[in-house]
């Protein structure tokens, strides 16, 4: 059982969702922002999910989606987790306590305050990422990780993660890493071979 959670996020086909959950991992991630280079459609989604293993949880990212839209996408996709990717406020990611989803706010940092804001969301998980002010997400960025600290929430840690620092990410104690364009070799298309090294170099790490 590896040290932390594995999100492998990005998943655009089925050949790189059967061999991350072979390799290891605890969640695959589906991005259904229509802006992203990652996007996917949920119906596209849906063909992925009902061939995998139940052994990884599904997460859909969502980049200011409306409440509905979001609620549609769970139920048709079968989702475990939505991370919230955008602008929603604290009062708009607590209305998914009525749904049967876990959830994960993403906060995109720049400074020690920015983690801090975290406290206001009542969610299941924190997803800390690297700020860009024209991207929501997966821009292979990373921020300071010295400045995490302590907050109490889950975390996952995310912008960057790739094979040559992920034992550093994993040793800052956080609950999950979120990997994406780190173990990539285009955007939506994972390089099996980097995926591979990623995990052998956390698999010595133990809880």
């Amino acid at each position: 059982m590896l040290i932390v959670k594995v999100k492998i996020c990005g998943i655009t086909n089925y050949e790189d969702a059967q061999a991350a959950v072979e390799m290891g991992a605890d969640l695959l991630g589906f991005n259904f922002y229509p802006k992203s280079p990652r996007y996917i459609k949920p119906k596209d989604a849906v063909k992925i999910i009902n061939k995998l293993p139940a052994i990884a949880d599904i997460a859909g990212v969502f980049v200011n989606s409306s409440f509905e839209e979001i609620k549609i996408t769970i139920n048709n996709c079968q989702l475990n987790w939505i991370q919230l990717h955008g602008d929603e406020s604290p009062e708009f990611c607590k209305e998914f306590l009525s749904v049967d989803v876990k959830t994960m706010k993403a906060i995109r940092v720049k400074k020690q305050d920015d983690i801090k804001g975290a406290e206001k969301y009542f969610t299941d998980a924190i997803l800390l990422d690297a700020f860009d002010p024209k991207k929501y997400g997966g821009t292979g960025l990373t921020f300071d990780w010295n400045i995490v600290g302590h907050i109490g929430k889950r975390i996952f840690l995310a912008g960057g993660i790739n094979p040559e620092n992920v034992v550093k990410a994993v040793q800052f104690g956080v609950y999950g890493i979120d990997v994406c364009s780190g173990i990539e070799s285009e955007p939506g298309k994972k390089d099996h071979k980097k995926m591979k090294k990623l995990f052998d170099n956390i698999r010595h790490l133990r809880a």
